[in-house]
């Protein structure tokens, strides 16, 4: 019988590196948490990451990993995915890694809906490079490459890769361990592309980013946990709710003008129809949408590739290589 395996086994001896404060370091402790209750050896586990802050993270888990370059995360994932369709594989990226010079590999992984869970840190900034604007940093925002402020409009990265046709979507914040480790799970679960959004706070350069949703004396009224199949419910005794109203959500509270739970629209992750979903994605008001947002198996890219091997294997007439070679005419050339 396997040994049970612990947080302690999935630790590197690597010290960890990170700004003190950083939300990298609950992310980092939430995985290592999760991972043994995912019930898998840690030889069919892979951490892919490309560069910035979080790339750091394949050298903190005792498991296999791959630094690679920027933006090109999903291209080895995919290639590690198609090789050894048995591996569970993970890639770590920030807002910068994926949405600016690998936002082609990002969307086409999703695209694919290749078997790998993409972990999504959004700090809304460039940290590794000190604190340039991101393709999810805010306009106005000002920064070192933005003095007077940024005048780009930011990506949300729920809505690009809703645009990808992604079956897999997550939003969780670096403050709350335990929905993380609960999301990481689902999407390790899930046959797939998985994207899990951390909403990430950098404590050096765009520090309290997130504070509006997360700030502990508010977060009641600010986070909407989605669960599937139960209602949107949220407040303090879960006392407010969203309906569905002229083909928007709207936010109500449970008692007034004749309002029950009742009247509370059921999340559903599971349904193909993306109308919902879309909503839930691009909402920028308050109660802003967490947990699994969206969860529709399909067939995945590695399958139907594996698939197409199998059958031409199957009425492929040479064994080898060699046999190929010497299947019709050769010439020797001098």
């Amino acid at each position: 019988m396997e040994a049970t395996l612990t947080k302690k086994d999935f630790e590197s001896d690597q010290q960890v590196r990170w700004c003190p404060g950083c939300g990298d370091y609950a992310i980092l402790a939430a995985m290592l948490k999760a991972l043994p209750e995912m019930k898998q050896k840690r030889e069919d586990i892979v951490f892919i990451s490309g560069i910035g802050c979080a790339s750091r993270f394949p050298y903190y888990v005792n498991s296999y990993g791959f630094h690679t370059i920027h933006g090109r995360a999903p291209a080895i994932a995919t290639g590690v995915k198609l090789a050894n369709p048995n591996l569970t594989v993970w890639e770590i990226t920030g807002d910068g890694d994926s949405l600016a010079i690998g936002g082609n590999h990002f969307i086409h992984a999703i695209r694919r809906n290749i078997d790998i869970n993409i972990l999504l840190f959004n700090n809304e900034i460039y940290g590794l490079t000190k604190g340039q604007f991101s393709p999810t940093s805010h306009l106005g925002l000002v920064t070192k490459s933005s003095p007077t402020g940024s005048i780009d409009p930011p990506f949300n990265p729920a809505s690009l890769a809703m645009g990808a046709n992604c079956t897999f979507y997550a939003r969780v914040p670096d403050t709350d361990l335990k929905l993380m480790g609960a999301v990481f799970k689902e999407a390790q679960d899930f046959k797939g592309t998985s994207v899990i959004e951390v909403l990430q706070n950098c404590v050096i350069f765009n520090d309290h980013v997130h504070a509006p949703v997360t700030d502990k004396t508010t977060k009641l009224d600010r986070q909407l946990i989605l669960k599937h199949g139960e209602p949107m419910l949220y407040g303090e005794n879960n006392s407010k709710g969203l309906m569905l109203k002229d083909f928007d959500l709207v936010e109500v509270v449970i008692g007034e003008n004749g309002i029950t739970i009742d009247d509370i629209l059921v999340h559903d992750a599971k349904t193909e129809n993306k109308a919902i979903h879309h909503l839930l994605m691009d909402r920028k008001e308050f109660p802003y949408p967490l947990g699994v947002i969206r969860a529709v198996e399909n067939t995945t890219y590695d399958t139907r590739m594996h698939d197409i091997i199998k059958q031409d294997k199957a009425t492929y007439p040479y064994e080898n290589v060699q046999d190929l070679l010497e299947s019709g005419k050769t010439w020797e050339v001098n």
